[in-house]
């Protein structure tokens, strides 16, 4: 009976797997605990114990902590965003390309022309989310995030819970906007979270959603673009954010497609008759 019980799954040695990974997260956590500051915030400590392979430093527990925490990195991003508000003078505009070949160039070939330099950091697609912060001309320099506009401090932490007083001047970005931003620009990459956010139903039928089910902007962006880039900058980013998002099943979002696509064919038809408007307005 004891010889049965060894071989059973009570009884059964650890794999090879497990002792390494016994091992890696014990060093692991020794390294944490010995680099861990006298203030940290306890949300993502208890998650960085928690994970299958323990983050070994403080700044990796952060950036874990909020890669699994997507929605509310979401959140927390445009609210910063809205702290900061928009910049004096900016406006939601895309890059045209290339400046003319009369350009002058620095030591290590970058271009310095005043064309230039003004569309340096701008998106060439409106599918990407409008960032002043971004740009050239309204960048605030190291310290602060590049997306929100808000100090960076301790591990890409938002607020300053060492009393400091200054930002990371090594830092250029928030850990939970870099979790943000990569949302905002692929969110089918994370489908799995928003369908539990559904409740696994399609947004559109309400019948089951199937793996095949795709995410879709409820507002699509093209819209936005032609008709809301006057918007404060703050409201902007909520449309990449997830309360413009939905998951609906592939034949619902095939049909939604396929209706944009004849209301953009039909706008570009109206642009380009005799006497209308910006050619370019129902463009993608």
């Amino acid at each position: 009976m004891a010889a049965a019980a060894e071989d059973g799954p009570a009884g059964k040695a650890p794999s090879a797997a497990a002792l390494w990974r016994e091992a890696r997260n014990a060093a692991a956590r020794a390294r944490l605990e010995k680099s861990l500051p006298a203030v940290f915030p306890l949300p993502v400590l208890r998650h960085a114990l928690s994970r299958p392979l323990v983050p070994p430093t403080p700044r990796l527990a952060v950036q874990s902590y909020w890669r699994h925490h997507i929605l509310r990195a979401d959140r927390l991003a445009r609210a910063l965003a809205a702290a900061s508000g928009q910049p004096e003078g900016w406006t939601w505009r895309l890059g045209m390309g290339s400046p003319p070949d009369t350009r002058r160039r620095g030591k290590a070939g970058e271009d310095l022309s005043e064309t230039a330099l003004a569309e340096k950091g701008l998106a060439f697609s409106f599918r990407m989310p409008p960032a002043p912060f971004r740009e050239a001309p309204y960048a605030l320099g190291k310290g602060h995030c590049c997306i929100c506009g808000q100090p960076v401090y301790r591990f890409g932490w938002h607020r300053d819970l060492w009393g400091t007083g200054a930002p990371n001047r090594n830092a250029a970005w928030h850990a939970a906007c870099v979790t943000a931003w990569k949302f905002w620009i692929a969110p089918a990459d994370h489908v799995k979270e928003l369908k539990r956010r559904q409740g696994h139903r399609c947004a559109q039928s309400g019948k089951r959603l199937l793996r095949t089910a795709e995410v879709d902007h409820r507002v699509p962006l093209y819209r936005i673009w032609r008709e809301e880039r006057a918007r404060p900058w703050p409201e902007l980013l909520g449309y990449w954010g997830v309360g413009n998002l939905q998951v609906v099943n592939r034949a619902i979002h095939a049909d939604k497609c396929a209706a944009e696509a004849g209301e953009r064919a039909s706008v570009r038809r109206r642009a380009a008759e005799p006497g209308a408007g910006d050619p370019a307005a129902g463009t993608e």
